[in-house]
């Protein structure tokens, strides 16, 4: 029985950190400037809160400008897009994140494209969603965790995907959408599934590459799955499970780890594999706003 090699995107993580701290104090200290990430965060939600801690984290541990702005949930639109003009124009920042999910009285499309394109670090804005879509990405934000999965691909598989083929579950605007643009621009033949598809597990079975980005706790099984293929797992799901009569929370993915790893070539855990990945490509992209900003190819 052959066992699928964890991908450790915690690693990969802090190696890509390193690199990106050394890279920005080159920066500074050639340009005399210093890369600025401004995160909006609205309300209490438990997660979120986990989320911008780990961000301002890892910005500060790059050497960036990191400023939080924390609002209270009932706040209004209006006040919500009056801080994105103000961030939109103040120089010593270069990108902006507002956290998701907003309280439900907040237009998240109305809020996401009022931030510039140029500082719009998650990808979001239609302009970004354009550029990569048509493949113009030299100077276009891609969204931050389909980056950080085309990177863990690339490492197994090389950037060329030719005569791979890639199944991608979910069709959302934050991963399912732009990792099949990505997929497609390194030559992938790639399918997008979702709740509509017909024999959901004899397509992901087709698949050298599979993306599972759902939201439901190991609905990818060991038989899904073709042997050798590379599988991300995008997922992040809490769930109860009792041992010995006591009840524990914790995080699963949308796939079944250990009957996967039976089949699979590689394969990313939950936690400590995306994760990371999508915090540190993030700060890849401020850095990539903060060159922009000064006529520098980023």
């Amino acid at each position: 029985m052959t066992t699928a090699i964890r991908i450790d995107g915690k690693a990969k993580a802090a190696e890509m950190s390193e690199k990106i701290a050394a890279a920005t104090a080159a920066f500074k200290a050639e340009h005399g400037v210093t890369p600025g990430l401004a995160v909006v965060i609205i309300g209490e939600d438990p997660a979120s809160q986990i989320y911008v801690r780990n961000k301002k984290k890892r910005a500060e541990s790059c050497g960036f400008y990191s400023v939080q702005h924390s609002i209270a949930e009932d706040t209004s639109q209006e006040d919500v897009l009056q801080l994105i003009n103000e961030l939109n124009n103040d120089a010593s920042i270069h990108g902006i994140l507002v956290q998701l999910p907003l309280p439900a009285h907040l237009d998240d499309q109305l809020v996401t494209q009022a931030i510039s394109p140029g500082k719009d670090v998650d990808g979001f804005h239609f302009v970004n969603i354009g550029k990569l879509t048509s493949g113009n990405t030299a100077d276009a934000f891609v969204p931050c965790t389909p980056a950080g999965c085309m990177l863990m691909i690339e490492d197994h598989l090389g950037a060329d995907l030719s005569g791979l083929s890639a199944v991608v579950l979910g069709r959302s605007n934050i991963v399912g959408k732009p990792m099949a643009s990505l997929l497609l621009q390194a030559n992938a033949t790639v399918t997008v599934t979702h709740s509509r598809t017909k024999d959901l597990a004899g397509v992901v079975r087709q698949a050298d590459i599979v993306v599972a980005a759902v939201g439901r706790a190991n609905m990818v099984k060991g038989d899904w799955v073709k042997p050798g293929a590379v599988v991300i797992d995008v997922g992040i799901n809490r769930v109860e499970s009792t041992v010995d009569g006591e009840t524990k929370s914790c995080l699963t993915g949308d796939v079944d780890f250990d009957a996967v790893s039976e089949v699979a070539k590689a394969i990313t855990p939950v936690p400590g594999g995306v994760g990371p990945m999508t915090i540190i490509m993030l700060m890849s992209n401020t850095l990539r706003a903060a060159k922009l900003s000064v006529g520098l190819d980023g």
